[in-house]
């Protein structure tokens, strides 16, 4: 009866030290370990790149035009 008691209360013991909270595993990861979230990650730097991307073209368009235009008037003037 002693030897079941002792073996009950080993199991519950090791079962306790098993189990970890949810948030106490997350907190211990990092994004590379878990390649969901660095899926997530690369797919959110490639929007971002993109978005940056279009900016640029759009800026550079917008200069171009002012080129052209400038270019215009001063032989206008001449």
């Amino acid at each position: 009866m002693k030897r079941i008691a002792a073996f009950i209360l080993l199991l519950a013991a090791f079962s306790v030290a098993l189990s970890v909270p949810a948030h106490a595993q997350r907190e211990n990861r990092s994004i590379g370990e878990n390649s969901r979230e660095a899926k997530k990650a690369a797919k959110q730097q490639q929007k971002y790149s993109k978005k940056q991307a279009k900016r640029q073209r759009k800026a550079a368009k917008k200069y171009q035009k002012a080129q052209r235009k400038a270019a215009k008037q001063q032989k206008r003037r001449k």
